[in-house]
This record gives structure tokens, sequence and C-alpha cells, in this order.
């Protein structure tokens, strides 16, 4: 038998047991607060150690801790953003395909959606479709980028940014947006009618996370609520930052748009359009304009109907504005979700942890975009049939080849980022000529010069890692002579790849040439000063184009000398060449590839001469702008302009050298391409199999008007 006092101590052991369950729950998981919600928004304990909360919007219409002027601007509102009682969504299926909405217009509102995508990519489980509200500038750039970036499970859709300006152009907005800043409004119109969510975001955001996360804060949406938003974190709409501010209607701090949850089917049946739209008419009644664009409108509708809007943990949207209280969101780096550089300063702007934010971003910026194609495994998705074409031709290569890193390279696809810097394209004139040209980061301390001596439109083409393409925007911005010229299109190439791919980037700064013809040159050239003038007048006088179809030979010469006063006229060429000061380009190593230019008989002419092809000839030439294209297989060093000159000839192309047009190499070391060349006989070995490929190639296109190529043939070892 017990003795009768065990029953009193296992009772008081009892009361002990559960008095300190209570305090665990109260502590952990008691908050009034605090409800437990199934993915489907339904009450019910997740399995999970800590609590998923939604906040709840209360009938007067007041976001708890949204009057909390001193202290946490967060107070009361997601308050596990820094407990232990944090949001656990259950995260999407991993197949499942998430949904995001982007407006972007212009040069550089393209390179910033650029680092949006990589933070999202380098982060994501699931595959992807981007829906791409654009101006025409920036959806030919993306179109460009993604097309050639080939990231498997990314679907993109563009949307013309032109037809939707009617529908908000009414709005006065005084944002530095302009009018794109309000296209977020009617994104419920153009998105496909099947389409029931997507995520929404401005250009200027990072993902510090897997994106799935913020798309399972859809499972938190009671039936009523269509919109998530985070509180925004400054003062603004309290209207307290300075004399006579007086903003657009909101609830307490109101809401950021930066980062956006859209339920699109039940924001159609609500009549969101008719809404917002009643709404915005009433406000600038009395308010002249919008000063935040699409965020006064959403936030006047939501302080009318509040019960629209499922408040976001602030994590989600961590607001790196001048006033911002965002160091109240976050307690560690760990926390953090999105960065929202929404100042006009951008990475510039001064916070309590802007550096460390700004090392963040920077990483994303430099970070090399090949890395991010990599598959989804275990997720079925469409492949593009040029990637599956790919595919197959890199799966019958021989890795034991000696010329392997040939082929492997002449099959690269690189990322193309055409007109990386703001471009305007020149008036068209019926004369006008582009020089085309490529170069890879040892050259940029050409383009000063070049700008110089070249007053007309340029396309080049840049062979640039991710971090080379910051360091060269930045050597853009830096020089007055550069970040002055806007008739000047940079087409970065990304780098892929051990061999130089000149002849692919000689193709993609000249399919972006935009005038009738187009100067082929080097960017180690210098073109006489009257060049660009003498040419066009050239064109006209010849009577070009569909009357005669011709190739004007600009005669090449070069100096060895780093410092070089450089001739104004023929006249003063010639004293230079009689001096020695000047040669003919590669008279002492290659003088066939120019010799067919006759320099005795230039010397002499006071007319455009004709002369014939021959073996080896590479000219630098003006042809119109359809000309045929380089050969893509020709990478590295050797035979890559030799290969486009026969090209020109078996089209029946003219050579017409014009007797005042010249323009003068200058000095450099050596490319590491010609390095190899000339230490390598492999490397020389495979340049003749290219050769020979492309002769053969060259009978089957054109049958027995190739056969007098085959004496190019006959040189094994050219280095042209």
């Amino acid at each position: 038998m017990l003795p009768r006092g065990r029953p009193r101590a296992l009772g008081a052991a009892a009361l002990l047991l559960l008095l300190l369950l209570l305090i665990g729950f109260l502590l952990l998981g008691g908050d009034p607060e605090c409800e437990r919600l199934e993915p489907d928004g339904r009450a019910g304990d997740l399995g999970c150690p800590r609590c998923p909360l939604t906040p709840r919007v209360p009938s007067d219409g007041r976001l708890r801790g949204a009057s909390a002027l001193d202290g946490d601007p967060m107070a009361g509102l997601w308050d596990h953003n820094r407990s232990a009682c944090d949001p656990w969504p259950q995260l999407p299926p991993k197949c499942e395909l998430l949904h995001v909405a982007i407006v972007c217009a212009g040069h550089n509102s393209s390179r910033d959606v650029i680092t949006l995508v990589k933070s999202l990519l380098f982060y994501r489980k699931n595959p992807l479709h981007l829906h791409l509200v654009t101006d025409a500038v920036a959806r030919n750039i993306l179109e460009t980028l993604f097309r050639t970036w080939m990231v498997p499970a990314l679907g993109v859709s563009f949307y013309h940014a032109d037809q939707l300006k009617p529908q908000i152009s009414w709005i006065p907005n005084k944002h530095y947006s302009g009018l794109y800043g309000l296209m977020k409004l009617v994104l419920p119109g153009i998105l496909p009618p099947g389409l029931a969510r997507v995520i929404v975001l401005d250009t200027d955001v990072t993902f510090a996370s897997d994106i799935a996360e913020l798309w399972a804060l859809f499972a938190y949406f009671s039936d009523k609520q269509v919109i998530g938003l985070v509180e925004n974190q400054s003062d603004w709409y309290l209207g307290n930052l300075w004399k006579n501010h007086r903003p657009w209607p909101a609830l307490g701090r109101g809401f950021n748009t930066g980062v956006i949850l859209l339920w699109l089917d039940r924001l159609r049946q609500v009549g969101w359009e008719q809404m917002w739209t009643l709404t915005a008419q009433r406000e600038l009644l009395t308010l002249a304009a919008t000063s935040l664009a699409d965020q006064d409108i959403f936030n006047a509708v939501i302080k009318e109907h509040p019960e629209l809007v499922q408040p976001l943990p602030c994590v989600w949207n961590v607001q790196l504005s001048d006033h911002t209280r965002a160091e109240h969101c976050y307690s560690e780096a760990a926390d953090l979700k999105v960065i929202h550089w929404n100042s006009p300063k951008k990475v510039r702007v001064k916070n309590k942890h802007a550096g460390s934010f700004r090392n963040f971003y920077l990483t994303f910026l430099g970070y090399d975009g090949n890395l991010l194609r990599r598959e989804l495994f275990g997720c079925p998705s469409q492949t593009l049939p040029e990637a599956e074409q790919l595919q197959r031709a890199l799966a019958q290569l021989d890795e034991e080849d000696a010329c392997f890193e040939f082929r492997q390279q002449q099959l690269t696809v690189h990322r193309v980022h055409i007109t990386f810097l703001p471009h305007k394209p020149p008036p068209p004139r019926p004369h006008d000529i582009t020089l085309v040209a490529q170069l890879s980061m040892d050259r940029l301390q050409m383009l000063e010069v070049l700008c110089r001596h070249w007053p007309g439109p340029m396309s080049l083409a840049l062979y640039l890692t991710d971090a080379e393409a910051q360091q060269f925007l930045h050597f853009v911005e830096a020089s007055p002579v550069l970040s002055a010229r806007q008739d000047v299109a940079y087409h970065v190439v990304y780098r892929e790849g051990p061999l130089y791919p000149v002849n692919q980037l000689r193709n993609v700064a000249l399919a972006q040439a935009l005038t009738p013809y187009v100067f082929l040159s080097d960017i180690d050239f210098l073109p006489a000063y009257s060049l660009y003038d003498y040419l066009r007048a050239s064109i006209e006088q010849l009577e070009l184009g569909s009357r005669r179809k011709a190739a004007l030979v600009v005669p090449a010469f070069e100096t060895l000398r780093y410092r070089f006063t450089f001739p104004s006229s023929k006249a003063e060429l010639l004293a230079l060449l009689d001096s020695g000061l000047l040669y003919t380009f590669r008279y002492h190593e290659w003088p066939q590839g120019h010799a067919p230019t006759d320099y005795a008989r230039w010397r002499e002419a006071q007319a455009p001469y004709r002369v014939q092809w021959a073996a080896d000839y590479e000219p630098y030439v003006v042809v119109p702008r359809d000309c045929p294209r380089y050969d893509p297989r020709f990478v590295g060093f050797g035979w890559n302009k030799v290969a486009h000159i026969v090209e020109l000839d078996v089209q029946e192309f003219e050579l017409l050298v014009l007797p005042e047009a010249f323009t003068i190499h200058l000095p450099h070391a050596p490319s590491l391409d010609i390095s190899r060349f000339r230490s390598s006989s492999t490397y020389r070995d495979c340049l003749q199999a290219l050769k020979e490929e492309f002769h053969q190639d060259l009978s089957r296109r054109y049958g027995a008007a190739a056969l007098k190529y085959l004496t190019a043939l006959q040189q094994p070892r050219s280095p042209a």
C-alpha cells in the first residue's frame, strides 16, 4: 500500500506540470494574435515547431503597430520576424510552376532585371515563368538575352508596355519611373486569364532566399484577401517627414509595392480595374499627382477596402530608402529574404547596414550567369528545339580529339546582352556607315582614341565576364569622351570557353548595326580622321547598293611605335611610310594578307580601282549591312577574316580600293590565342582542319564557283 501522502504529492506534481506547460504555451505559441493555419487557410496544426502567423486587420482598419512613431515601426505586425514564432509555410511542390511579373523599360532597367533574375535563379528550386512588361528597347535586349542564356525550366513571356499606356496615361505621376511605374495596376487585365496567382517585383529588388517561400504565403490568404504586401518601412504615409507633406491616404504606415502577391482571379472577380480607377479619380480631385506611382493608388484602395490586403512578413521587402527603419525588421542576416533598393540613389543609399547589403548585391551583379544554366532534376520541362539540337551535337564530340576544344567552342551558345549601355540610334541617312568591331577587356584603352577618330555610329561587341562587364560600365561612366557618345552601341558577349570566339563576336556587332553600310574593322586600328565623311561620299559617288555590288577596301598600315603622330592626310601618311615610321600592314609577317590591295598603285591612285581576290586576302572593307556573316567555326586566331572575304568574292562582290582611305594598326601585346598559334603545332593543325571543312561547305553551297578557292588550302599554316 502507498502511504496516504502519496496522492497529494502526485497532485502537486501534476499541477506543477500543468503550470509549466501553460507557461511554455504562452511563451512559444500562446499569443492571442497568433493563429494556426493549414495551407488552405483553415485553422489547425501544421505539425511544425513554430506557429505560422496571420496578422489580422482590426475592424477599425488600423494595422497594429502602424502608429508606433517612436520605437519599432513593425510592432504588432508580423512580430514573429524577430521572435521564435516565425512563419513556417508549406513550400509548393518541387515541380510547381511559379509565376513572376516585372515591368521593365529602357537600357538601365534591363540590366537591373538581369541582376534580379540571377538572384531568383540562384536560390530557386522550382520552374519559373517570367511575365515581362517592356518597352521596345527592353524587349529587344531581354529577348536576345534569354534566348541565348538558355536557362532550363525558365519560361519568358513579353507584353507590350505601349499598349498599356492609354489605360494609365491620365494619371499625373511625379515619380521618376513615369508611366511605367503605374503599370502594375493593370496586370490583372493583361496577364493570361487562366493565370490565378503571380508575384510582382520591382526591378530594384534582390532575393536572398528561395522565391518558393514567398509563393507559399499565398496559403495564408483568407477568401477575401487578394493582395499581399509588406508594410511601408518609413514614415512617408504618416505625413510627418517635412512641413506641408501631404501623402496619399493609407492605413497607418501604408504598404510598399516593391513585392506584391496578387491573387489574379479574385482581383478580377472583385472588379479591380473599376475599383482602383474610381479611387484614383476621387483622390486626384484634391491631390495633384501620385508621388510614389502605383503604390499611392494601391494604398488608397486598401484604405477603403482593408479586407483585401494580407500583410506579409517584413523580411520579404527590406526597404532601403533614405528614411527607412528597416533595421527593426531583422536581427541577423539569416532573417533577410528580399532586399529592396527603393531609393533613387539605389545602392548608394546611406543605411545602417547598407555596406553589407551592397556587397550582397554586388555578388549577384558580377556572378557568372553561365553557372545558372543548371537543370532542375526530377522536373519535366519542355526543351527548346535549339537546345536539343545543341545537346545532340555536343554529345557527338569526341573528347579524345586533339581539336576537341575548337569543336566545343564552335557549338558554345554565349549569353548576349545587346546595347548594354544607353544608346540612341542615328537618324536614318541613305549612305550612313557604322564601324563594326570586337574587343576584350585588355583593349578597352582603345575606345577613347577610336571615338576621336570616328565621329559616326559604332557597333562594338565586347567579350567579358559578368564581373568585367561591371568594370567596363564604370570605365565608360568615368570617361568624358565615352559617356558623351550616345551613338556607340556596346554589346556584351559573356565569356565561356578557352578560345576567343572572334567571328561570333563580329556577327553580334554586325547584326546590331542600324545603318545601310558597315565598316568592318578591328579595335586596334585607327581610321583616318576624315574617313567617316569620305566613305559616305564614296558610297554615293559610286552608286553602290542596288546598282553596284561592291566591297570598298580601306588600305591598312601599321606602326611599331607606341608614341606616334597620326597623319592627317594621305600625303603625310606616304611621308611616314617613306621614312620607315609606317609599314603596310603585316609586311614583315604576313604580306599575302594585304598584298592584293596593290599599295604601289594606291600611292598614285586618284580614283577607286578594282583588285582581284587572291589566296589569304583579308582587307578591311565597307559593305552593305546585309552582307554575308562571318563563319563562326573560326575561333581563336587564324583565317577568320580570310574566310569572310572568300564569301564576299564567291557572292560576286567587286573589291574596290579607295585612293584616299586608310587605317593604321597600333602596337600592343600579343593575344593569348596568337601566342598559342605560334607555339602549338596542334593549334595550327586544327586551324588547317577548319579551313578544309570550310572549303567543303563552300563547295556544297556554291558548287563549281568555289573551286578556285582550293588554292587557299595550299598555304598549310597561314596565320591570318
